[in-house]
């Protein structure tokens, strides 16, 4: 058997063990098991202004941020953003009742539901474990809401788990620890984006399911702290996991001028590492595109701006990765409500075949959210 062909079959048992423990009389999907192509499902979204948007967006299925953030400032007036336990609990309502008035999209509750019920299975997440705090209990209080997805941290550290963006880094503490084994027993999916890198591989070790790294990019072609290095994308992957490739230029390419040929690296570095069941595609900017760019005409010499202040501040604290400064935010011809066809017809012409361009899109989303929620 080939090596690639056998890598490929150990993460698939490796995958389909994970969930075993969690699966009782309900029999776990191996990460290999067939399932009905899924269309575009992003990996990081947020529900638009206009809901019709989902729809005209091609999206099958997304994990959506609900979540409420506020900024707020260290003494030295260092930028930093909360989510507080009171916003989210209620953003995690209006989030749920803005999609049961819908009728192009839906709160999923399990991985199956995509392509099973009319619209676009919307699996809300936190993009961070703040709004739990230090009681496990809201754990199940949010699932309950609706929660499917839950990220550990968003840059910097929580009580769970340690951020990407700090100047001493640490994985996951006894809590995140405990809280891990919690949303295993939850059906609720681990995302370590914006983790350090302890913080990925050890919640991909410890987990009994697949985790997600749901949206960023390569260390091995951008070096940022902010970036999966590659011992991660491994962890990742070889439990059965996802990560996801998102549009955020100045964490794809350090050339001038930002293009689809940019983000397709990032997209054929993961196959490379972790094998074509390990890669999707994450937005991380309103559906339509990053707002402020496109009131600018992408002009990305411009936009940038409205970055470079925590940019600087993360340089001062001496956080590696910031010492250079980026000169754009969006690749133009993605920063679009249409970018997952544009994305499909890029991999097309880059020489992908069709069952890897329906992996890419969404299968493999949509395979790990069978493979945890049922």
């Amino acid at each position: 058997m080939p090596d690639d062909v056998l890598a490929c079959s150990r993460r698939s048992i490796l995958g389909a063990l994970a969930a075993a423990p969690l699966a009782g009389c309900v029999p776990s999907r191996s990460p290999r098991s067939p399932l009905p192509a899924p269309g575009f499902v992003d990996g990081l979204s947020f529900l638009p202004k206009t809901l019709s948007d989902i729809a005209a967006a091609g999206l099958n299925a997304m994990i959506c941020d609900v979540s409420e953030v506020a900024e707020v400032r260290d003494p030295d007036g260092t930028p930093r953003y909360r989510r507080t336990f009171e916003a989210n609990d209620a953003a995690l309502d209006a989030g749920a009742a803005r999609l049961r008035d819908s009728d192009v999209a839906f709160v999923a509750q399990r991985g199956s539901d995509i392509g099973h019920r009319p619209g676009c299975a919307a699996f809300l997440q936190f993009q961070s474990c703040e709004p739990v705090g230090d009681d496990l209990a809201r754990l199940a209080r949010f699932h309950d809401k609706g929660l499917r997805v839950l990220q550990f941290t968003h840059h910097n550290d929580t009580a769970f788990a340690g951020g990407a963006i700090e100047p001493v880094q640490t994985g996951l503490t006894r809590l995140g620890v405990a809280g891990l084994d919690e949303m295993n027993r939850l059906r609720i999916l681990p995302d370590v984006s914006h983790g350090s890198v302890a913080t990925m591989i050890e919640a991909a070790r410890l987990s009994r399911t697949p985790v997600v790294y749901s949206h960023g990019a390569c260390r091995a072609i951008l070096d940022h702290p902010r970036c999966i290095p590659d011992e991660a994308i491994r962890a990742i992957a070889d439990r059965g996991g996802v990560i996801g490739i998102f549009m955020m230029s100045f964490w794809l390419t350090r050339d001038a001028v930002p293009r689809v040929e940019h983000l397709l690296a990032h997209v054929r570095h993961v196959i490379k590492v972790g094998g074509i069941e390990a890669v999707g595609i994450a937005n991380d900017f309103p559906m339509g595109g990053q707002e402020n760019l496109l009131k600018l005409n992408n002009d990305n010499r411009e936009g940038v701006k409205e970055y470079l202040e925590w940019w600087r501040a993360m340089h001062a604290l001496g956080i590696p990765g910031f010492a250079w400064t980026p000169e754009h935010v969006v690749i133009p011809e993605l920063n679009t409500l249409d970018r997952m066809a544009r994305i499909e017809r890029a991999l097309e012409a880059g020489g992908f075949r069709r069952r890897e361009i329906e992996q890419a899109m969404g299968g493999n989303f949509a395979r790990v959210l069978t493979d945890v929620l049922g």
